[in-house]
């Protein structure tokens, strides 16, 4: 079987930050890294699912609302995955990840969609964490811009 393109990323050198992973057709996969790979410090399950719900809800309510196709975490819990289409441009992407971490580091409230009848796993959340985890990663995309969108070699 032929490599997956994430699999042939170098994690050795993949820093914090936001990337374009791979252009299928009219989607774009961008790699939201907000832990260094392999370096033991990873989300948590329940700060993870707690951003996912809030990631999700703040994204699918913002003006590209109509071009996300997908929010959700990486199964190695170092960041997450934002698929939009191409019609939204990178820079709109960019800001549209900080406002989300922006959102979600001043988030109070109850978690949107938490409950016993709208989550598979409500009672394993932590705001305190995801809160916590978006505060870091907002420091580390306040200056990105697309130039910088591109893996290291």
């Amino acid at each position: 079987m032929r490599k997956i393109a994430s699999f042939t990323v170098n994690h050795d050198v993949l820093e914090k930050g936001m990337y374009i992973s791979r252009v299928d057709g009219d989607a774009v996969t961008y790699d939201i890294r907000m832990k260094k790979p392999n370096c033991g410090d990873y989300l948590s399950n329940g700060a993870m699912h707690t951003f996912e719900h809030l990631f999700a809800t703040y994204a699918r309510n913002s003006e590209v609302s109509a071009d996300v196709i997908y929010v959700g975490p990486m199964g190695c819990r170092t960041g997450f995955y934002l698929i939009l289409r191409d019609s939204v441009p990178s820079d709109k992407a960019i800001a549209l990840v900080r406002d989300s971490f922006d959102f979600i580091a001043a988030f109070e409230g109850e978690i949107p969609g938490s409950t016993r009848r709208e989550c598979g796993n409500y009672l394993e959340h932590d705001l305190a964490g995801a809160k916590a985890v978006a505060e870091d990663m907002a420091s580390v995309l306040r200056d990105w811009d697309e130039g910088r969108l591109k893996y290291s070699e």
